[in-house]
């Protein structure tokens, strides 16, 4: 399949996917690391993205192993013929005590936890994973993957606050200016490069069809 954006010689491009909408995310609930599927409206929106990153011509999916990742990927996957391979480390950041309730609730119940995470503090207690664990580990996976396919376009299908906070860990962005980055949308993505002359460079952000 043809690249739309032609190619571009020693640059390697990672693309870091959000997943379709949940039923969690339209009625505002911390799902974190629970397995909630996509509902109708994130299954329509995967296939509506699809076909636009197909035609960047991406060799190589990789998943976060949570299902409604993995069933945005196979979209995808559909489309191009790629094999998803599943990384653990592309999860959602745990949300601890927070997970199943509605953000409203959390602010309620969890007061100070919840202005820690407004304001991104490392870590807000709580059993909410800490940002630089976070973004350690998805910077792994981002690491790897442009380790493992040099020059070639990789896409990875993976959660809203994993993508910010390893996106930003991978770029040395600092804590306090997070809160002024507006959240990833539903089935949305942030488009990395790497080359030896210019190291890392975000391309695109929140960027969907």
């Amino acid at each position: 399949m043809s690249n739309e954006r032609g190619s571009e010689a020693g640059v390697t491009r990672i693309i870091l996917w959000r997943h379709g909408n949940t039923d969690y995310n339209a009625e505002g609930r911390v799902q974190g690391q629970q397995d909630a599927p996509l509902n109708d409206k994130g299954r329509a929106q995967a296939a509506a993205a699809a076909p636009a990153l197909a035609r960047r011509g991406p060799a190589r999916l990789v998943t976060s192993d949570l299902s409604r990742a993995a069933h945005t990927a196979a979209a995808l996957a559909q489309l191009t013929g790629l094999v998803p391979e599943r990384d653990p480390r592309l999860r959602e950041r745990g949300f601890g005590h927070w997970e199943n309730l509605l953000m409203t609730e959390v602010k309620e119940q969890f007061p100070t936890s919840w202005l820690g995470w407004r304001d991104a503090l490392d870590d807000p207690g709580d059993g909410v994973e800490p940002l630089t664990q976070l973004g350690k580990r998805v910077v792994e996976v981002i690491r790897q993957a442009a380790e493992v396919a040099p020059g070639v376009t990789t896409v990875l299908a993976s959660h809203g606050a994993a993508i910010k906070y390893g996106t930003a860990t991978l770029l040395g962005w600092p804590l306090e200016i997070l809160p002024t980055i507006m959240p990833l949308q539903n089935c949305h993505w942030v488009e990395l490069t790497h080359s030896a002359e210019q190291g890392w460079r975000m391309s695109a952000y929140n960027t969907g069809v």
